[in-house]
């Protein structure tokens, strides 16, 4: 679909005050409040790279185009974006911008906001909106563009984006290292954090989740090594002084990714990295009167991000887990939820800030109105 056939639609549901429901892959429809009685509005097959400097470390496409069609074009020049949500890789660059989603490289290179550096988008009264640019260094005009990734699609239809491609590292190895258990785990994550180096990925996995990866039974570090020979090995000597490290098949990070089961609830919360051990004490370690035995955990350490998955299949009943991460302390977010569920989830965007800045992008509310628990 063209940017103006986007205008056209919004602009006619903005007349009738018709909802609209925006659509690409698909794959994100069940994230977030459910969209009731609006009318699809498919961004499906506008899926061209419009342009790619490799010299730039720029891409410019539509919002359609996979993560995948991305990576593989940009793999031929030994580049990549460095963005890996949960979810399949079918997922498009436009909803994963829109949900300003991030998976276990976010720890190196940062969420969306940080790679994202301008995007066309059509805003519910029909204007198409410009922010950014295509260069690496534009500092122009109001930062339209952090303010409308992770907006999921409220204030405006994204409908192309220019992001920031990386350098694909000389030699990629994942290593996998015990957990320790109970209170050494913080000083354990200390050193862990005090390491002279950077990783491309640290993402722990609970007991539950290594086995559903087929990495064992045990709580497990998961770390993403990145550079030439000669780093590669200095940064391995440091793990070891950790732990026993064990080399891991680069495929747990796609398996990671698309680990959540049809119909799973999904929470994530968050605390200051300096705290994620006693987060993930409550929501992933298995002490024998845990709420969280069975249940899939995994968790950034650079981000102090705890995220949970609750299959259908678990003995400990999906109200339960419900109450037992919200009583949980620091932030926390649902991703997924039976929709019946989502009633008894406080709103997230119920403060006069939120709802003025909607009001200027969509007065009539016609974009994806209550996926964020606005008021319909």
């Amino acid at each position: 679909m063209s940017t103006k056939r986007v205008q056209d639609q919004v602009r006619e549901s903005a007349r009738s005050s018709t909802p609209l429901r925006i659509t690409a892959g698909g794959s994100w429809l069940d994230a977030g409040r459910p969209v009731r009685d609006a009318a699809p509005l498919s961004l499906a097959g506008d899926d061209a790279i419009i342009e790619y400097v490799p010299g730039d470390l720029t891409l410019t496409a539509r919002a359609g185009a996979s993560l995948a069609d991305i990576a593989r074009v940009t793999a031929a020049e030994g580049q990549w974006l460095a963005l890996d949500p949960f979810g399949a890789s079918t997922g498009t660059l436009g909803a994963t911008i829109a949900t300003g989603s991030a998976g276990p490289l976010a720890h190196a290179f940062g969420t969306p906001r940080d790679n994202v550096l301008g995007i066309e988008s059509v805003t519910g009264t029909g204007d198409v909106v410009r922010a950014g640019g295509r260069v690496v260094k534009n500092v122009a005009g109001f930062d339209l563009t952090r303010l409308f990734t992770g907006a999921w699609g409220t204030l405006a239809v994204i409908t192309e984006a220019t992001v920031r491609l990386r350098a694909r590292p000389e030699r990629d190895e994942t290593i996998a290292l015990a957990l320790p258990a109970g209170d050494a785990l913080e000083v354990w994550l200390a050193k862990l954090r005090a390491l002279p180096f950077s990783a491309l990925a640290l993402e722990m996995v609970n007991g539950a989740m290594a086995r559903a990866l087929g990495l064992g039974d045990r709580a497990l570090l998961l770390a993403r090594l990145g550079g030439n020979a000669e780093s590669l090995r200095a940064q391995l000597q440091a793990m070891r002084a950790l732990g026993d490290v064990v080399s891991a098949p680069e495929s747990t990070w796609r398996a990671l990714a698309e680990i959540e089961p049809p119909g799973a609830a999904v929470a994530r919360a968050s605390a200051s990295p300096s705290r994620l051990h006693a987060l993930w004490a409550r929501l992933a370690q298995h002490d024998g009167g845990s709420l969280s035995v069975g249940s899939l955990a995994h968790a950034s350490v650079g981000r102090g991000i705890v995220r949970c998955i609750h299959r259908a299949s678990e003995s400990v009943s999906l109200a339960t887990w419900l109450e037992h991460i919200a009583r949980t302390e620091g932030t926390h977010i649902f991703e997924r939820l039976p929709e019946h569920e989502w009633s008894a989830v406080p709103t997230r965007v119920d403060d006069p800030l939120s709802r003025a800045v909607r009001a200027a992008f969509d007065p009539q509310r016609v974009l994806n109105r209550g996926i964020l628990g606005d008021i319909a």
